[in-house]
């Protein structure tokens, strides 16, 4: 590896950097021995006692979460406070769903040998467009407008009525009067400038990778900071971060895609559902037939007019939207907009979240995966049960236990 000019220049600063590379390269090297023999070996898509939804910021997780899953587990099985880091007690009686913004170091807390772990993950460059979107929105609600697209026509609205004094043509500053909602300066930070921002660097590029290798700025783990800093002084570190994140998805229960909500949700439904009523039947006593009848009439609703009613493929149905713009139509303005944003910065998004770049590669594998496994499932189903109608099967009774298939009867 080449280190002369990574600081500026000179043999001193050479030889500097080739030391902290040596330093780094130990510290991210022993994580990431220690992360991988910690992975359990075994069949990860068995469902076991606890399920951790590691919920990526931006990747539509709070509508897969409170649309899908939870209606799959129901409110009485949910963990108390899951969001919330100094309060959770994953110890509380009842408590088989966790979700939360903590990276994959929270396993630490959960009994990992009976715990199961899904995402959902975004293409990096469109979680990045999102996060910024997302970052606006919150800053105009200050400005009581509700999102991207309403601050953006206020500004033309000003630039036209004040057209013929503008103060920075009055100063000889040049103007550009373009339609590019990413790059409003009068509005707020432009995109380009967002993401080199310190803040973003740390917190967003490759967060997804960073937050199923469990080494966020919010991770429970003492040396996740150095391992971060290290990673990103040297990216070529990044390729032992990257393979422990890879494991990770391996190891997991399920993996969804937000470009596949549609598809994400019916396939969680009929590979994950039959195991929560499996799982809850183990439970002979009353109270657990009662609870299989209660998770079964509320998904009975899953239909597949449901599932495109309830899930939006940008994740963000809980932010309001203008007053007289539909969010199909909102969702059409922000597509077009995004097209107007240079190609270098399109570049530059890239180059700055290769590993999640790599890591979404990696999970379109396993979701592929899944996919086949889901028509097997249903294969067999069919079989069992002949000509099923086409509404979601976790809304039958019946039910896979094993090898075997159960009729529960609900009363």
């Amino acid at each position: 590896m080449d280190f002369a000019g990574v600081n500026g220049g000179g043999s001193v600063d050479a030889s500097s950097a080739e030391k902290d590379f040596v330093q780094c390269e130990k510290i991210v090297r022993e994580w990431a021995r220690s992360a991988l023999e910690e992975e359990i070996e075994g069949d990860g898509h068995t469902l076991q006692d606890l399920l951790f939804f590691l919920h990526v910021p931006r990747t539509g997780g709070r509508t897969y979460f409170h649309c899908l899953v939870k209606k799959v587990y129901g409110a009485a099985l949910e963990c108390p406070r899951s969001y919330d880091k100094l309060r959770f007690d994953p110890r509380k009686p009842k408590c088989r769903l966790v979700a939360t913004h903590d990276d994959y170091s929270i396993m630490s807390m959960l009994p990992r040998e009976k715990t199961s772990v899904m995402t959902v993950l975004r293409h990096p460059v469109d979680r990045v467009f999102s996060a910024y979107e997302f970052s606006v929105e919150v800053a105009s609600r200050f400005l009581v407008h509700p999102n991207l697209t309403s601050a953006t026509e206020l500004t033309k609205r000003i630039r036209a009525k004040h057209k013929g004094r503008d103060a920075r043509k009055m100063k000889g500053l040049s103007y550009v009067n373009s339609n590019d909602s990413y790059n409003v300066e009068e509005m707020a930070m432009p995109l380009h400038q967002f993401i080199n921002e310190p803040v973003v660097l740390d917190t967003v590029h490759n967060g997804a990778t960073f937050q199923v290798a469990g080494l966020t700025n919010n991770s429970y783990l003492a040396e996740a900071h150095d391992v971060r800093h290290c990673v990103q002084k040297f990216t070529i570190l990044g390729e032992h971060v990257l393979q422990v994140a890879q494991k990770r998805l391996d190891n997991m229960l399920f993996v969804g895609l937000t470009e596949k909500h549609r598809e994400s949700a019916k396939m969680f439904v009929n590979v994950v559902g039959p195991q929560v009523i499996s799982q809850i039947a183990s439970d002979s006593s009353m109270e657990g037939l009662s609870k299989i009848k209660s998770v079964t009439e509320q998904n009975s609703l899953l239909s597949d007019s449901e599932l495109d009613s309830n899930y939006h493929q940008d994740g963000t149905s809980d932010q309001k939207t203008t007053e007289n713009v539909s969010t199909e139509n909102l969702e059409g303005i922000k597509k077009n907009a995004r097209l107007l944003v240079p190609d270098t910065v399109l570049q530059q998004i890239r180059s700055l979240n290769s590993l999640d770049l790599r890591l979404f590669k990696y999970a379109e594998g396993i979701y592929a995966k899944q996919n086949e496994r889901m028509h097997e499932l249903v294969t067999t189903v069919s079989y069992y049960l002949g000509e099923i109608p086409h509404t979601i099967l976790f809304a039958s009774t019946y039910i896979l236990f094993g090898d075997m298939l159960l009729d529960v009867q609900l009363g």
